[in-house]
């Protein structure tokens, strides 16, 4: 038996929590509205931190770059006629249209969105507390035994041994009711309470009171990860208000403010919906709604429907309420996973964090006259995790791969260091490998997906203005008003803050996406290596790139499956070794081996360019250098190289202007090893600088730049601050 409670006696009651939903909305009544007007005139993208709308867009799958392009299409077909380039959906997958929705630029989505809120749905049921005090609320499986409700439906172990939960309370396709499966709550087994956040975490008995299974179920799996939902997004409510059969308040609860811990939205639910989950587009649980925000007096105390003081003995029919809050699932799964338990009540915490599979074995015989058994439960999305024919299965949630065998081993990889991939590990003899979750794409159609949405956003910035002057001009004198230019020192210090300070959303590295499809495009339209000149087009670059990433992910299957010894090392050395074998790459003017390959250094989009694969390897890691004398130096189409650096035969006012906004961007991160960048050779920079000036090129991918990472290269848009910065503090 386990029952932890996070409180003490005087914590507040349920009348004190909607006094401080109320107190928590009025406190952001300045942040929300300027929520509301960001909306109004700039969309969702521009609303939030940028920091979430990028870990939102790359959930989706997409990045600023097409994010914005799509953004900026008139949506009224008339006004797109003759402007820019409108693209029909099931021209590019459906991927596209989840990001046209979050925008709002188009209200289309695929039948299997509500095929999915059909799944997920199952695992909602209704609780009912039996005796003094009775009433309904909402809960949610969230694993294979435990339920989610709030505290005040649940406020105790006493309670919750009084209560049931009841599924599939709902009419059914025919209009007529289904019959409900009732399970009794187990509070003995396992109950955990926290007022402060008002949640409740029982344990549910694995039969019914027809003997169905539990199982049947099924249960939503929960994340901590970021980028589930942002402001300005609308989400979806499946609930139970007063007790009544199953609703769903559907895409008309819009997120107007997200704070640490909750969320407000604006919504249809009632009274009884206090448990619901709420989700995205996606069917990811993003809060556990429990509170109605109630309109209040001059005292703070919330009001009835007659606009006198509202007390619990009225019935919360009679509370005015004027928003929603909902607790932000992130924070429930923290709090739940900070808490100190052992045995077997650890065990059934645990399973809360663990994404759902297939159940194993077959499925429970059916009970006459109950429901029949749920499609296998959600995993993530609300995709189910399917079994291969000898009982293998293989899926990927929140970046960890998921291999199940008979000894049944998870192993979690870092997705900045490993692609993650579905495998699994085969029994003797040939096994056909279990298909991808739905939702869930497999490696290939991951690809494709990448190439799709790249093509598209050439496709789309074909159609704009290669660089617009003015605008740019204006934007430019922006960015640096106020920045002062007669002490080197002080104008060096300011540029670092400035660019640091703008510097977001901070894409990470993956040059497909962003930089061939638009930022290094040259007028033409067309890509030049940096170092060579020769150019080419961005759909070759683009699919070599794919071709990359799809080899990568390959070789991990295979040293997964032949080499379980190998190591980073070893996957370094493979992942080195399939880049080399393509013919273009990204070169990274101040190399990687530099900054070990950190973030942001890595994605900063101000010093990645197109290159072969032959210019980069010749180049490697050398520091630059000139060759007034290069009889002994190695000479090739990228340049000139010696022991002692490398002479591009191109691109050097480029490269040049691209290091010193690096050194002013990340001060002291090179330069503190032999064959880093040194100080002494700063002169060759601000000489290459001087003899090639700045060119369309460059203004076009400072602009384009800009427009996706928020920060400038001063260098670009001052050429005559070179010889002003005092760079000597950039050095270690």
């Amino acid at each position: 038996m386990t029952t932890t409670e996070l409180f003490s006696p005087t914590e507040p009651d349920y009348l004190s929590q909607l006094t401080s939903a109320a107190a928590r909305y009025a406190d952001r009544t300045e942040r929300r509205e300027r929520n509301r007007e960001v909306l109004r005139t700039r969309g969702v993208l521009h609303a939030d931190e940028p920091e979430r709308v990028e870990k939102r867009l790359a959930r989706l799958g997409a990045d600023w770059s097409l994010a914005t392009a799509i953004e900026r299409e008139p949506s009224d077909p008339v006004a797109a006629a003759g402007s820019t380039l409108r693209l029909p959906p099931e021209s590019f997958g459906s991927d596209l249209l989840g990001l046209e929705r979050l925008i709002g630029r188009n209200n289309l989505t695929p039948v299997a969105f509500l095929e999915e809120g059909a799944l997920v749905s199952r695992s909602v049921g209704r609780v009912t507390i039996n005796g003094p005090g009775g009433g309904h609320g909402t809960g949610f499986m969230v694993s294979p035994s435990l339920l989610l409700t709030n505290n005040h439906v649940l406020r105790s172990q006493e309670e919750a041994r009084r209560s049931v939960v009841a599924f599939s309370l709902q009419a059914g396709i025919d209009g007529r009711p289904l019959t409900p499966s009732v399970f009794q709550l187990e509070p003995h087994r396992f109950f955990v309470t926290d007022r402060e956040l008002d949640f409740s975490l029982v344990a549910v008995a694995d039969r019914g009171a027809r003997g169905e299974a539990l199982s049947s179920f099924g249960r939503l799996t929960l994340s901590e990860a970021q980028g589930t939902v942002v402001v300005g997004e609308f989400v979806n409510i499946i609930q139970h208000p007063r007790g009544e059969p199953k609703q769903l308040a559907l895409r008309e609860n819009q997120i107007v403010d997200i704070l640490d811990r909750f969320t407000h939205y604006e919504s249809d639910t009632r009274e009884g919906s206090s448990g619901s989950p709420v989700f995205n587009d996606q069917w990811e649980v993003v809060a556990l709604h429990h509170s109605a925000v109630p309109k209040t007096d001059a005292e703070g105390r919330p009001l009835s429907v007659d606009g006198v003081p509202w007390t619990p003995d009225m019935g919360d029919d009679r509370l005015a309420w004027k928003a929603n809050e909902g607790v932000r699932i992130s924070r429930v799964l923290r709090a739940l996973r900070e808490i100190t338990l052992t045995g077997a009540a650890a065990r059934l915490r645990d399973e809360v964090f663990v994404p759902r599979t297939a159940a194993a074995g077959p499925a429970p015989a059916p009970v006459e006259g109950a429901p029949p058994p749920a499609a296998p439960a959600p995993s993530g999305n609300g995709a189910a995790a399917r079994p291969g024919p000898d009982g293998s299965r293989a899926f990927v949630a929140d970046g960890t791969a998921h291999l199940t065998i008979p000894l049944r081993i998870s192993v979690g990889l870092d997705p900045s260091v490993f692609p993650v991939a579905s495998v699994t590990a085969p029994p003797p003899g040939p096994v056909p490998v279990a298909p991808p979750p739905a939702g869930r794409p497999d490696t290939a159609s991951a690809a494709e997906r990448d190439v799709d949405a790249a093509l598209v956003n050439h496709r789309l910035a074909r159609e704009r203005p290669y660089y617009d002057r003015p605008a740019d001009t204006a934007a430019r004198e922006a960015y640096y008003a106020g920045v002062a230019t007669d002490d080197g020192d002080a104008l060096r210090r300011a540029l670092t803050e400035l660019l640091t300070r703008t510097h977001g959303p901070r894409p990470r590295y993956k040059p497909m996406r962003l930089v061939y499809p638009w930022v290094d495009l040259h007028r033409d339209g067309r890509l030049r290596s940096i170092y060579s000149g020769n150019d080419f087009s961005a759909e070759e670059f683009i699919r070599a790139d794919a071709a990359v990433e799809a080899a990568r992910t390959a070789r991990i299957q295979e040293l997964f499956l032949h080499e379980g010894t190998a190591g980073p090392a070893e996957f370094e050395a493979e992942f080195d070794a399939l880049e080399a074998s393509m013919p273009f790459n990204c070169e990274h003017v101040v190399p990687q081996s530099w900054f070990l390959k950190k973030e942001p250094m890595r994605g900063d989009l101000h010093h990645l360019f197109a290159c072969e694969v032959g210019c980069n390897s010749f180049r490697g890691n050398f520091p630059y250098f000139d060759f007034p004398h290069f009889d002994e130096a190695v000479r090739d189409a990228c340049g000139l190289r010696e022991s002692n650096g490398f002479e591009p035969q191109e691109g050097k006012g480029t490269v040049a202007r691209a290091t010193l906004y690096f050194l002013l961007r990340y001060p002291k991160q090179v330069g503190d090893t032999a064959r880093e960048f040194p100080e002494d050779r700063l002169p060759l920079l601000l000489s290459w600088h001087a003899s090639e000036p700045v060119t369309e090129y460059e203004l076009h991918r400072n602009a384009a730049i800009a427009e996706l990472q928020g920060n400038r290269n001063p260098l670009i848009d001052h050429p005559e601050w070179a010889e002003k910065i005092d760079f000597s503090g950039v050095w270690p």
